[in-house]
């Protein structure tokens, strides 16, 4: 059974930083991707950024381009987003997902994921 597990999340003033992590078990995606997306009230669930099982091709969407890093550790099966000059507009909750198969280009719907994490909250305030 594949587990997501997110920790990272909270209340974080506008211009502070985040770390979000996710921990991966239960199975491996040599082949797929890890991604983190977000949710705010009344909005759709977006890309925030995604990379490779591997840990190559990092993609960012336009919303955190410039501001967020995500990387991969195999040693600990996790997936990390460092989170900069956070804004009152990033406040969501960010999930953590990940895709089993291959694509040659990012994955960016939630619907080309198959497993995801329960969820943390980021509350930027201003």
């Amino acid at each position: 059974q594949v587990q997501l597990v997110e920790s990272g999340g909270g209340l974080v003033q506008a211009g502070g930083s985040l770390r979000l992590s996710c921990a991966a078990s239960g199975g491996t995606f040599s082949s797929g991707f890890m991604g983190w997306f977000r949710q705010a009230p009344g909005k759709e669930r977006e890309l925030v950024a995604a990379i490779r099982w591997s840990g190559d091709s990092p993609y960012y969407a336009d919303a955190m381009k410039g501001r967020s890093t995500i990387s991969r550790e195999n040693a600990k099966n996790t997936v990390d987003l460092q989170m900069n000059s956070l804004k009152s507009e990033d406040t969501a909750v960010y999930y953590c997902a990940a895709r089993r198969n291959y694509m040659v280009l990012t994955p960016k719907r939630p619907s080309s994921y198959d497993y995801w994490g329960q969820g943390t909250q980021v509350t930027v305030s201003s």
